[in-house]
């Protein structure tokens, strides 16, 4: 997967060095996964695989700290969009740009799987318990009886789906990745939001009866 030029994002001239070699390996990840190695990336960022060395000392360091400025962004977008109307939401949820490659980043991220991933899923839903609880605030949505396990299961749902997408689709940019997702969002927008807004069940009977297994659960003699 290659990098489209985003608009005004990237690295500049004026960044320090470390931010540099940040900024090329942030967009080295993105294109060929986290197995792409310091010469690479130096090239990327036009230094030497040892002033990497120097800066982070390993791969998992660096990768550590693109974690982190990849959620840091994301959490900023996400805390500026969650007060938009929803037609210009969801044009910016599609749109190409550093978005694009924020998303792709996120979802290696967690298909590679292991320690690193668990830690960046954790740090994600971290990011997203703010944002849910500034849409709770704004009356956009309605309160839970588990606020942290609704929260957790719509990480988990959203990035499925998304990576589902994504290791299915034939695509070469960040950019035409995000613009699969029209294509994506045709199919599947109007039953997401019709089943978050009206739900599935004609009546709370399952749900009752779940709530309360969980308060008052048979004994074991009972169920014996």
């Amino acid at each position: 997967m290659r990098t489209a030029e985003a608009r005004g994002a990237g690295p500049s001239s004026d960044l320090t060095a470390r931010a540099r070699i940040r900024e090329a390996a942030i967009e080295c990840f993105v294109e060929d996964g986290f197995e792409t190695s310091f010469r690479t990336i130096a090239q990327r960022a036009g230094v030497s695989p040892g002033l990497i060395t120097h800066h982070f000392g390993s791969k998992d360091a660096l990768r550590a700290e693109c974690d982190e400025a990849v959620l840091r962004e994301y959490s900023a977008f996400k805390h500026e969009a969650v007060d938009m109307p929803s037609p210009r939401l969801m044009s910016l949820l599609v749109e190409p740009g550093r978005a694009a490659t924020l998303a792709v980043y996120m979802l290696r991220a967690i298909h590679a799987g292991g320690e690193p991933a668990r830690d960046f899923l954790e740090h994600l839903i971290d990011k997203a318990r703010g944002v849910m609880a500034h849409s709770l605030e704004a009356g956009i949505i309605r309160p839970s009886r588990d606020e942290e396990a609704r929260l957790r299961y719509l990480t988990s749902v959203t990035l499925g789906a998304m990576l589902v997408h994504f290791v299915t689709s034939p695509v070469t940019t960040p950019d035409d990745f995000v613009a699969s997702m029209h294509e994506y969002q045709r199919d599947h927008l109007l039953p997401l939001l019709e089943l978050f807004t009206h739900g599935i069940f004609t009546d709370s009977s399952v749900l009752d009866d779940y709530v309360r297994y969980l308060w008052e659960p048979p004994d074991a003699a009972t169920q014996s």
